[in-house]
């Protein structure tokens, strides 16, 4: 079993611990004929002191919500293989599809939204394909997430050519991944146009993702009339799939989380992970320390105290 924690920045608290300390606090300053009735314990030995930082402690590590995970399943079961296939023609550098930054183009809002759909992808293979004119893989299969995020900001518009090859793309996304081991295979295309170049034909490509058993899911960017929505949906409903529209940068941020709970990382999945949280023990040890201390201060865990009343 290893240890991990789901929010690990709150960690970063437990930095303030020398503060109580080292951190001056406020003192009020009191006169005593006899030095004798001055106490000289050290404040580092104070049992307040000590509880203080515990309870501390304990209450940002719950906050850090530690688990504990099985890693022999992982193992024994990956995630899947997957291909982002994106469309870099001419007709991507169109701006105003981003809302909050009009003057980004297509592809750069879409290149941005990729990498945050990527960094999910925890324990999946993920390969990027580009295409225009014609098609070439981007990225191969890895599960290096931060080097296919470099990958794909070294892309830009016109790179593959300014026409649509959406046959040539879908057949080099499925030479792509045959490289790769995992049994669940699926790839992503996003589009804004026609397909209008290439040697191989969309149908040609979905033919061979449907002997591979390999899902296709479309999103087609900018208005309806602007990409072959119908091409679109052929694709996706043939290869047990979904179809998707998005007029702007939001929606497809949205078209990212469904397919993302669609298609979800295995690592992420608790029944993969075997997961067993563990707030629930430092924040009941920190509960029953500040009761004690609570009862203490007032005396009532003191033995006598009942004796002298009674």
């Amino acid at each position: 079993m290893n240890l991990s924690f789901a929010a690990p920045w709150f960690l970063l608290l437990l930095l303030l611990l020398p503060c109580f300390v080292w951190c001056k606090v406020h003192t009020k300053h009191f006169y005593f004929p006899k030095t004798e009735w001055i106490s000289t314990h050290i404040p580092l030995f104070s049992l307040n002191l000590w509880l203080k930082i515990i309870l501390f402690a304990l209450m940002v590590i719950a906050l850090a919500e530690p688990y504990l995970y099985d890693p022999s399943s992982n193992s024994s079961k990956r995630g899947r293989d997957l291909a982002l296939v994106l469309d870099a023609s001419g007709s991507m550098a169109q701006s105003g599809f981003h809302t909050k930054d009009r003057f980004k183009n297509r592809y750069d809002a879409s290149i941005e939204l990729a990498k945050d759909f990527v960094k999910k992808r925890l324990d999946d293979n993920i390969a990027v394909v580009v295409f225009g004119t014609f098609a070439y893989t981007a990225s191969p299969l890895t599960y290096d997430l931060e080097g296919v995020s470099y990958l794909l900001d070294m892309s830009s518009v016109g790179v593959a050519g300014e026409s649509t090859a959406i046959g040539d793309a879908l057949m080099q996304a499925l030479h792509t991944l045959s490289f790769g081991e995992a049994e669940n295979k699926v790839i992503v295309l996003l589009t804004d146009g026609h397909h209008n170049a290439g040697s191989i034909s969309p149908r040609q490509a979905v033919e061979k993702a449907k002997e591979a058993g390999i899902k296709i899911y479309t999103i087609g960017i900018g208005e309806k009339h602007e990409y072959d929505a119908a091409l679109m949906e052929t694709i996706a409903s043939e290869t047990g799939a979904k179809s998707y529209a998005a007029t702007n940068a939001e929606g497809l941020a949205k078209i990212y989380e469904q397919i993302e709970n669609l298609e979800p990382s295995a690592i992420r999945s608790e029944n993969y992970l075997n997961r067993n949280a563990l707030a629930f023990y430092p924040m009941t040890l920190a509960a029953l320390l500040l009761l004690g201390w609570i009862l203490a201060q007032r005396g009532m865990l003191t033995p006598g105290k009942y004796k002298e009343a009674a």
